[in-house]
């Protein structure tokens, strides 16, 4: 049983990790979109081609603005969060009580 609580507490961790990238990279992509990078640039492609899939249906059940403030970044942001307080901190608890 102590292998158990040590397993999910790593998983716990690695998602913790995960979380936090994910969240540095799409406030990488908001502040490039900032200015107008070259879409060619390996960065660029990546960080694209990272958070696109998970910004664009956000994106699209948005309410557009007059002023084109893309919100979703931060709606994505905010449900990171609600993860990492909820389920890594689930997971969290779920490990110590299995010691």
């Amino acid at each position: 049983m102590f292998a158990v609580s040590h397993f999910i507490l790593a998983l716990a961790r690695l998602l913790e990790l995960v979380l936090w990238a994910y969240v540095y990279i799409i406030i990488a992509r908001a502040v490039i979109s900032w200015v107008s990078p070259d879409p060619f640039n390996p960065i660029v492609r990546f960080l694209y081609r990272v958070t696109e899939p998970v910004l664009r249906p956000i994106r699209r059940r948005l309410p557009t603005f007059q002023m084109g403030l893309d919100l979703s970044p931060m709606i994505v942001i905010l449900a990171i969060y609600f993860l990492l307080s909820f389920l890594v901190e689930s997971l969290r608890d779920l490990a110590v009580s299995l010691r």
